[in-house]
């Protein structure tokens, strides 16, 4: 029996995304590189542990203009885990989507909600099909957000300057999270860690400050 990739080498374990057997090489070459792993696959998640990308370099992080604070994150935690999980949601919701979409979704969530601040709204659409329906059901998530906010508070307290600076963050933290493969999804998988997979878990808050412009 030859690994299931390859066809060469002799194989070592079981792939849940080829369905088959494959060697050790061809795991650590073509894991979401050409194959879609799931995220639960024991391999991906030793894998995760191990995983070196760049730093970021703060001087190319994008929308600098707009500063995000650890005060700011603290102060609107509510307004990110509903964020991050409207997020996650619509990105789980959507066969196929990567975190290469995820990062296209977001970057015309922020060129929308920036329009907003001009005083003239202007949707700005992904071509990309994935990461539209992304853009979308984040969109309609962060709108339900609010309507509930208002409707417990009898107040609207986040304002649209707010929103803006949370996808801007969440922006920062795909960069620094995406592991440059095709097919990844260590973003996806962090916000999933985050987050906790059982409804109720208390959320984690994500490391801010290597991602922060002062």
């Amino acid at each position: 029996m030859a690994c299931a990739i390859c066809r060469t080498r002799k194989p070592r374990r079981f792939c849940p995304g080829v369905h088959g057997d494959i060697c050790t090489l061809c795991c650590g070459n073509e894991r979401e590189v050409t194959v879609d792993c799931p995220l639960d696959c024991p391999f991906l998640r030793e894998a995760r542990k191990h995983e070196h990308t760049e730093p970021l370099n703060p001087a190319e992080l994008p929308n600098q203009d707009i500063r995000v604070t650890e005060e700011f994150l603290e102060e609107h935690e509510p307004l990110l885990v509903g964020a991050m999980g409207s997020l996650m949601h619509a990105a789980f919701d959507t066969p196929g989507a990567v975190d290469r979409d995820v990062r296209d979704a977001l970057d015309a969530l922020i060129r929308t909600q920036r329009t907003l601040q001009s005083g003239v709204y202007y949707e700005t659409r992904p071509a990309n099909a994935l990461a539209n329906r992304i853009f979308g059901a984040t969109q309609t998530g962060l709108e339900e957000f609010r309507k509930s906010e208002r409707e417990d508070l009898g107040m609207a307290r986040t304002r649209d300057a707010d929103v803006l600076v949370v996808l801007i963050f969440l922006q920062r933290l795909e960069l620094d999270r995406n592991n440059g493969r095709p097919r990844g999804r260590a973003f996806l998988d962090s916000l999933r860690g985050f987050l906790g997979d059982a409804d109720g878990a208390v959320p984690q808050t994500p490391p801010a400050s290597s991602l922060i412009v002062p």
